[in-house]
């Protein structure tokens, strides 16, 4: 008889610190091409090989909070009882994310008094709540503030801003708040005109004549619902008022629109060559295309928001390919949206946001192209005005959900509750029953924000 030598199997899932961060790079490439849960699922098997090592398992984390699985990488975190800065900062990212605030509060308590220079930390923390006098880290932040290196000085200096704002210092506030944002403006290569030219460039190659072969809108039939507008403009809101229902799912923001546009678009030369190609491509092969990447998140539920407010840049597009899709414009007084973006320090995108004359004019291009969008294409966008969901919910509410083609459901009034993730600038905001406090804010800064004022009545929006 011939015994059989012992077979060595090789375990399960990548075994060395280079294959487990390769795993993880190979996971998410599956999300870049259009397969985010795919690329979740591979994600969350790597949980048992990733866990006792530091690197793969701080990669990991990050990964399955870009790949929307919060949950996941926040236990990710807790199981190992991992401290590192890279660790606490996903976790409390995540934390918020889910909802879970109070706990989000206690991880940012201990990363700044772990890593005292964390500015983010500081700056995020502030943003959690309302604070109040007795109940806020303004001491603490000017500390921060005053052994604040390049790095950190400019999220330390948002973060006092924050905290001054809530407690009604507003001449303090805002002199935290521009010195900020004018140490970010020095950082970056950005020109508006190029945004404004843009614009431009897109009104010009949607014209009427482009935008008559338009079909129909199919509201009878589920659809993409499309919810845009400026950044700080009440997207989010609308978004968990519509997300709040039975048959909505919200993917949050998502780059699938304009990575199947790229896909689907001949190379062009530069931004107006582009611009121009992609108003002559075959509207049916993007449908087709964001088709696959919208099915690629494997959501149970009929309809889906892409809640990516720079899509009303693609107003035109959606209408032209798209006859089922809904899109939810939402307005804001242009000096309240104008102040909120200017005291919001983005994570990425909105280079125009650290200077109020750069604001001003974004505005206004926004402004010429939403109205083109509202000539050219008559009754196509579902339009919500912020002021007048704040003043009345459910009067808004309703006709909202409608104009979707849902039934209506009371949840949707419930929108704090909603327990799917958000993890957008507003993403703690929402988590509050509706609040007015941030209609007019900007009357308290009326000096300081004189020249996006100014800005805005030269530009014909005031």
């Amino acid at each position: 008889m011939v015994i059989a030598p012992p077979r060595h199997e090789r375990p399960a899932g990548p075994t060395s610190p280079p294959e487990r961060l390769a795993a993880v790079d190979t996971a998410m490439r599956l999300a870049a091409t259009g397969r985010p849960a795919e690329a979740g699922r591979r994600l969350v098997a790597l949980t048992g090989a990733c866990r006792g090592d530091p690197a793969a398992r701080e990669a990991l984390a990050r990964a399955l909070y870009h790949a929307r699985r919060f949950a996941e990488a926040a236990a990710l975190v807790r199981e190992t009882g991992a401290g590192d800065i890279g660790a606490l900062s996903g976790l409390a990212a995540s934390q918020v994310a889910l909802g879970e605030l109070k706990a989000a509060e206690e991880t940012f308590d201990r990363l700044v008094a772990l890593y005292p220079n964390d500015g983010a930390a500081w700056c995020n923390r502030a943003t959690l709540r309302r604070w109040r006098d007795g109940d806020n880290h303004i001491e603490a932040l000017e500390a921060a503030l005053a052994r604040a290196g390049a790095e950190s000085e400019i999220p330390v200096r948002y973060g006092l801003a924050k905290e001054l704002e809530d407690v009604g210092r507003h001449a303090e506030s805002f002199a935290h708040l521009s010195r900020g944002a004018a140490l970010r403006r020095a950082r970056l290569s950005y020109r508006v005109e190029m945004d404004v030219e843009a614009m431009a460039a897109i009104t010009q190659a949607f014209d009427a004549a482009r935008l008559a072969g338009a079909p129909d809108a199919r509201a009878d039939q589920p659809g993409p619902i499309f919810v845009l507008g400026l950044p700080r403009s009440g997207t989010t809101l609308v978004d968990r008022i519509l997300s709040s229902h039975s048959q909505v799912t919200s993917l949050g923001e998502i780059p699938d629109l304009a990575m199947a546009l790229m896909e689907t678009t001949p190379r062009a030369g530069d931004r107006g060559a582009f611009i121009r190609a992609a108003a002559a491509i075959d509207p049916a092969r993007l449908a087709r295309r964001l088709a696959d990447r919208l099915a690629g998140h494997e959501a149970d539920r009929p309809f889906l928001i892409d809640k990516t407010p720079v899509n009303f840049l693609y107003v035109g597009l959606i209408a032209l390919a798209l006859p089922s899709a809904r899109i939810v414009h939402v307005r804001r007084d242009p000096m309240d949206v104008g102040y909120a973006l200017y005291k919001t320090l983005f994570q990425t995108g909105c280079p125009y946001s650290y200077d109020l004359t750069d604001i001003g004019r974004y505005i206004a291009a926004y402004r010429r192209l939403t109205d083109h969008w509202r000539r050219a294409l008559p009754g196509r966008m579902i339009e919500v005005d912020y002021e007048a969901v704040v003043d009345d919910l459910e009067g808004e509410a309703r006709p909202l959900v409608g104009a979707c083609g849902l039934g209506w459901e009371d949840a949707c009034l419930a929108f704090h509750l909603n327990g799917q993730p958000t993890s957008t600038a507003s993403a703690a905001q929402v988590r509050r029953p509706l609040y007015r406090d941030s209609v007019g804010l900007w009357r308290a800064y009326a000096a300081q924000l004189e020249p996006l004022r100014q800005t805005l009545v030269r530009e014909g929006v005031l």
